[in-house]
């Protein structure tokens, strides 16, 4: 007892007290700047999840216009592959009604000279003489002269 009595005399408790309240002081104050870091952790990390959310709406935004223009492309093509197809088929069609209108040209020519040598040789055998003749090359001509104008 004599020695607390002999620490309070020398003011040992004042020296302790201040101690304390230095300590105090520090703990406060690492305290202070503890929720001044947890404070500035948090607005770094609400600044980072708003990026993340304008980087998510942004790659969104990129998908979709990247599915609308793929689409476009696709309906061009469509379009562009009909009307080469509608070209192709409508060549085609003329191709075969000129070659139509060719085979049937050869038949007429061929059913013309057919006629004319089948007339030819009828009254070659059944005419005679010089009027046989001349009546002869005269059909003949009129005869390939109608038919290869029909």
């Amino acid at each position: 007892m004599i020695f607390v009595a002999f620490l309070i005399y020398i003011g040992a408790h004042r020296k302790v007290f201040a101690l304390l309240d230095q300590r105090s002081a520090r703990i406060q104050a690492e305290l202070d700047e503890a929720r001044r870091l947890r404070e500035e952790a948090e607005k770094i990390l609400a600044a980072y999840q708003s990026r993340q959310r304008e980087a998510d709406r942004e790659a969104a935004e990129i998908i979709a216009s990247a599915k609308a223009e793929a689409e476009r492309h696709a309906a061009e093509a469509r379009a562009r592959l009909d009307d080469y197809v509608l070209r192709r088929t409508k060549m085609a069609e003329t191709k075969i009604a000129q070659a139509e209108a060719q085979a049937l040209a050869d038949v007429r020519a061929a059913a013309a000279d057919a006629a004319v040598a089948a007339a030819e040789k009828i009254l070659a055998q059944t005419v005679k003489g010089k009027i046989a003749d001349e009546l002869i090359a005269r059909g003949i001509a009129e005869s390939a002269n109608k038919l290869k104008v029909n």
